[in-house]
């Protein structure tokens, strides 16, 4: 399969999801919406990744506007999509879902639950019913009319539009670097970086584990 990894910046790539996409034989093709506008729909996966820009960003990022449109059509086209923390809020916003502030930003791991929706999904439900699930966020999302929810949490974690698309606040693609990096001098950060990187050394590694599988079952909703 063809597997576009649509970026919103160079610090927020598909990182272990890219190694599942290359091990198991598909070809991965990163895009970078800011620079290249909305690509094509000659794909057969599309991963929309995260990002610091946020849903009502549009004055400043006007390319917000290309990517609501094209997972507008993309939905309607069937493609098979996943939308990773940015890319659910864009999701959830195209469908008509309020994408607002936290008041805060959530930095690590938190007790997340599947819903009995969540539990039958042939993505989430490779998750245990209860999990801890690594968030970087300080916006959220309303989960859609038109969507089902998957996954609750301290924001909502999970849900799936037109039985194809998901979007998924949670971060399951991360490497310990990558996330240090987004925090290096953010004065949103609650918690001390030192203690963020203790509590990645000790959960990253399960955690890792847990995308490897939910990346091969969307790969494997699209390739079937």
């Amino acid at each position: 399969m063809r597997v576009l990894a649509v970026t919103h910046g160079p610090d927020v790539r598909p990182e272990v999801f890219a190694d599942v996409i290359v091990e198991d034989r598909h070809e991965l093709v990163e895009w970078d919406i800011r620079t290249h506008g909305a690509p094509s729909s000659e794909f057969d996966a599309v991963i929309v990744l995260g990002g610091d820009q946020n849903v009502g960003d549009e004055l400043e990022h006007p390319w917000l506007h290309e990517e609501y449109d094209v997972l507008r059509r993309w939905v309607d086209e069937r493609m098979p999509l996943l939308g990773i923390c940015l890319g659910a809020q864009t999701l959830a916003h195209a469908f008509g879902a309020t994408v607002e502030p936290i008041g805060t930003t959530l930095s690590g791991f938190y007790e997340s639950r599947l819903t009995d929706a969540g539990e039958q999904d042939p993505v989430l439900g490779v998750l245990p019913g209860r999990f801890e699930a690594f968030n970087a966020n300080g916006y959220r999302f309303d989960v859609p009319d038109a969507a089902v929810t998957l996954a609750t949490g301290p924001v909502p974690q999970a849900f799936r539009v037109d039985g194809h698309a998901w979007g998924i606040q949670f971060h399951p693609e991360v490497r310990r670097d990558q996330v240090l990096k987004w925090f290096d001098g953010d004065e949103t950060l609650t918690r001390p970086v030192e203690e963020l990187a203790r509590e990645l050394d000790a959960k990253l590694g399960a955690w890792q584990e847990h995308g490897r599988r939910l990346c091969r079952a969307f790969l494997a909703v699209a390739a079937g």
